[in-house]
């Protein structure tokens, strides 16, 4: 007992601190890591195994909370949920669901950049778990390849999916298109909605947050500017 006890006193001392960190933190969004921040075992079960795993312990808040999981209206959540989790809005996790970019040779020697623009976003804050809903644009300069129009919108969608920080949102999706594409010139721009922000806290329902991305000849300012502009521009169809 004599040779723990100092290790004990240590461990007690880093839970206090590690606590005290987390109140000095609240609400503010703080995160230094550019890639998701995953333990080295993360996919070692399945998605099965999660779910049941998942379920369980949301049938556990639930009772917590009170709710009479007999009624039919609940008695399926802690299995929707669970699903949901696994299968839709943390699916992004998993890199088997990353999307294949395939790209083109740019045989119209295309040498503006192009803009896709109103990609609809639905992540969720890694804080609260609670939705980011907004748009996200992008732009690149090819470099000889082009990719798919839609398969941007996959890449903003696989990221999205996922707890998430906006900002590294935003280079998560610079980062993968310009591996894809082999150029530095991409950028993208997000405005969402937090609802840790619009439903609970402040509640602040009319604020967004905007970041953006530069990379390559995007950080010049009249590119910069260009590119802004062309999001500006209303689409009216």
């Amino acid at each position: 007992m004599h040779i723990f006890a100092p290790l004990l006193t240590i461990l007690m001392k880093l839970d206090r601190t590690l606590e005290d960190q987390i109140k000095e933190l609240g609400d503010d969004h703080v995160s230094a890591a550019i890639d998701t921040p995953l333990r080295e075992d993360a996919f070692l079960l399945n998605d099965g195994e999660k779910i049941d795993i998942i379920q369980k312990n949301v049938k556990e808040i639930m009772l917590t909370l009170g709710l009479d999981l007999e009624d039919d209206s609940l008695m399926g959540t802690p299995n929707r949920v669970a699903k949901m989790f696994v299968k839709e809005i943390f699916g992004g996790l998993h890199p088997d669901r990353k999307p294949k970019s395939s790209t083109f040779e740019n045989k119209y020697k295309y040498g503006e950049m192009l803009v896709e623009k109103n990609i609809t976003l639905y992540s969720t804050c890694e804080h609260h778990l609670l939705p980011i809903v907004g748009k996200a644009h992008i732009a690149y300069i090819s470099k000889g390849t082009v990719v798919g129009l839609s398969k941007m919108n996959r890449i903003v969608d696989y990221f999205a999916k996922r707890p998430q920080v906006q900002e590294r949102l935003n280079i998560q999706i610079v980062k993968e298109l310009q591996d894809v594409l082999g150029t530095d010139d991409v950028a993208c721009v997000i405005d969402a909605k937090h609802l840790c922000v619009n439903s609970r806290g402040i509640r602040d329902v009319d604020s967004s947050t905007v970041t953006a991305e530069y990379g390559g000849r995007f950080k010049e300012e009249a590119m910069r500017r260009e590119f802004l502009d062309y999001i500006n521009l209303e689409t009216n169809f």
